[in-house]
């Protein structure tokens, strides 16, 4: 570790360990807590269960991938812990995807009008298709993966934002959307193993 006073320079020893298992986990589960309920209608919407899947959404998928993007983040750009550039792409979709999920919990909650989430869906479909790009391109196709997942849930959003005005669009898209959220959320349970056991146990698990 050395530190230059005056200058604002901190360089920490390189860390092996980014906290990726944390957004994973984080993600994978705020989806299988909501996929179920939009693929199935279980349990059905009202007030109560809006209320608790928007706090799960808040704190799960929400300040978890927040935590692990600014993580990242600060290990890339302030302390040099982290040197893949790959995990540039990392920390931004996690931070993106955070602060997102702060916003999806916090209208749940309230019940807001989920039509204004229709421009949300159409960048968030493209900042995945980036991650498809950078992860597919540095070789790692396990994230990538993850991306078009992502990609997959968002443009399915885009159609089930559009609410009752297009329900013959809207609630099919609903039930797509649940769909890909379990199937994502799956893969990332799996990376979350991965990581930690490559990590921990010194397995070799594609990640």
């Amino acid at each position: 570790m050395s530190v230059a006073l005056g200058q604002a320079v901190i360089s920490l020893t390189q860390s092996p360990f980014p906290p990726l298992a944390v957004g994973f986990f984080g993600l994978g589960t705020g989806y299988l807590i909501w996929g179920p309920q939009e693929l199935f209608n279980f349990p059905p919407r009202d007030e109560r269960v809006d209320f608790a899947m928007g706090m799960w959404g808040i704190w799960m998928p929400g300040f978890m991938q927040f935590f692990a993007g600014v993580y990242l983040f600060a290990g890339l750009t302030l302390f040099g812990t982290f040197k893949t550039p790959a995990l540039y792409m990392a920390a931004l979709a996690f931070t993106a995807y955070g602060v997102h999920w702060f916003a999806i919990g916090w209208n749940r909650l309230h019940r807001a009008d989920p039509r204004v989430n229709v421009g949300m869906a159409f960048a968030f479909t493209l900042i995945s298709i980036l991650g498809i790009i950078v992860f597919f391109s540095a070789g790692d196709h396990p994230v990538g993966g993850v991306f078009i997942g992502l990609t997959c849930v968002y443009v399915a959003d885009f159609f089930a934002s559009l609410g009752s005005d297009l329900a013959r669009i809207s609630a099919p898209a609903e039930r797509a959307l649940g769909f890909f959220r379990i199937g994502t959320a799956l893969w990332l349970m799996y990376l979350t193993f991965a990581v930690a056991l490559d990590f921990v146990l010194g397995y070799t698990l594609p990640t």
